[in-house]
């Protein structure tokens, strides 16, 4: 993964695929979990803020209540004074007074703000309270009624401001909640990314050894056994790769053999061959002797027979010569649809012969490849193609550049392949089910020899889908192209 340092990669590779895919999920598990938690969090603090801020609006419009009630019972009590000159009313507005005190210091702690306020409100009542004693009551009525008007004014205005007050604590708590909605947001969306980050870099760095196990087994599939395999990641996926290494040199190992004992049999064979050969060449010269026709027969077929064996034998040896030069190659700039045109050229008395014609066009396409390997390639195409076209009919070869590839087309018009046999027709030795009436079967590498040189240059052959015809296409890395 791109995010770990080296050392954790190393203490990563040195767990299992199973123990990796754990780590993956709590690391992930725990990113998810912890913005649920965060978010849970601030999802508490909203809550108990938004729970301070009502209790407080409860308590602050109460006390606004209160002190107005306890200012229209203070007013009251000093009229009754006023009128009937008891001193329990006196003692009444005092205790009215002292609770009206009591709520004012309430208010004043949530709201410092109003100080002076409270204390024109107080002043308002000192002055009321001096008049109730000191002012005879003629003379204290007229006094009490525009500190009573003020001392309600100042409830009004103070109730007022409380509500003002409420509607801002209101705003500062919808602010705060949609600050947390968007930290919330913020967590979950960071999470999430994070999350799917961690799981793209697990998931690559897990995939990454599959796809080279999967490259290294397409290579042993295709007899490729010169790349060692070397696989990093969980430890047992490096074994996995130590054991299809071991499987690729035992496979290396096992093709030598194979190779050096279809070398050794077939020069075993050739020697006697040969003898045979021309022993059945000196019988028909009539060396030993006149033959009759019957014997003359048997000679002619001892003599085919012979000759088809050891073409066999000489086609064996050359597809093992093959694959063994598609590994060494000579690449310079070559113009493909001119050493198409020489090809063509070079079989003229074949396809001449079936009245056929080869038609070469495209795009000239040079790239860097060994023309001789190549020649050789685009050889036996051109010869499958006459010997399966039927009589005037044409053979096309077209280049062109597909998707930065050089691709290479060969259509003709014979019977095409038989869909049982697409899949193996570029295997050595197998011989198609739809052959040409009357034609010697070929040996069956000659489309073998094409897809071992094409993939020694890093392209591809096959067979496209087409009715009626045949229709073949190389591919070869444009990257390759010369300028």
């Amino acid at each position: 993964m791109h995010a770990h340092s080296p050392h954790a990669h190393r203490r990563l590779r040195g767990l299992s695929f199973r123990q990796t895919l754990l780590v993956a999920f709590l690391v992930i598990a725990a990113l998810l979990g912890g913005a649920a938690v965060q978010a849970l969090l601030a999802l508490e603090h909203v809550a108990q803020k938004s729970r301070d801020a009502a209790r407080d609006a409860v308590r602050l419009t109460e006390s606004a209540q209160r002190l107005a009630e306890r200012t229209v019972a203070m007013e009251r009590s000093a009229r009754q004074f006023l009128v009937l000159d008891d001193g329990l009313l006196r003692d009444r507005y005092q205790a009215t007074w002292q609770e009206a005190r009591a709520t004012q210091d309430v208010v004043a702690a949530a709201m410092p703000a109003e100080s002076q306020t409270f204390r024109e409100w107080a002043v308002q009542a000192e002055g009321a309270w001096d008049i109730l004693n000191d002012t005879p009551r003629q003379a204290a009525l007229p006094l009490l009624t525009p500190i009573f008007s003020r001392l309600h004014a100042a409830n009004e205005a103070l109730a007022q401001r409380i509500q003002q007050e409420v509607d801002r604590r209101n705003d500062a708590l919808l602010t705060d909640l949609e600050q947390q909605r968007q930290l919330i947001s913020g967590l979950v969306i960071g999470a999430l990314a994070l999350a799917a980050l961690f799981a793209f870099g697990f998931g690559w760095w897990l995939s990454r050894p599959m796809r080279r196990i999967g490259a290294a087994i397409g290579r042993l599939g295709d007899n490729q056994f010169d790349q060692p395999i070397s696989v990093r990641g969980p430890v047992d996926i490096q074994r996995l790769g130590h054991q299809l290494d071991w499987l690729r040199q035992r496979l290396a190992a096992l093709e030598s053999d194979k190779t050096r004992f279809v070398r050794h049999i077939s020069h075993e064979l050739k020697t006697p061959l040969a003898s045979i050969r021309e022993g059945v060449a000196l019988l028909q010269d009539g060396v030993a002797g006149a033959l009759t026709p019957d014997q003359a027969e048997i000679a002619r077929i001892l003599r085919d027979s012979t000759a088809a064996l050891q073409g066999q034998i000489e086609d064996l040896l050359r597809y093992h010569a093959t694959a063994f030069e598609a590994q060494r190659l000579r690449c310079q700039p070559v113009d493909v649809k001119a050493l198409l045109l020489r090809i063509a050229e070079a079989q003229r008395l074949q396809w001449q012969a079936k009245n056929l014609s080869v038609c070469v066009s495209g795009e000239p396409g040079r790239a860097q490849l060994d023309a001789d390997k190549l020649s050789v390639a685009f050889g036996n195409l051109l010869s499958n193609a006459v010997r399966f076209s039927p009589e005037g009919h044409p053979i096309r070869f077209v280049v062109s550049d597909k998707d930065k590839r050089l691709a290479i087309d060969c259509i003709d018009e014979g019977p095409g392949v038989a869909p049982e046999d697409a899949e193996r027709i570029f295997d050595p030795f197998y011989q198609g089910r739809h052959q040409p009436a009357g034609a010697r079967h070929g040996s069956g590498i000659g489309l073998s020899i094409v897809r071992e040189y094409v993939r020694a240059h890093g392209g591809s052959v096959r067979l496209m889908p087409r009715e009626g015809g045949a229709h073949f296409r190389i591919e070869l890395p444009h990257e390759q192209a010369a300028a």
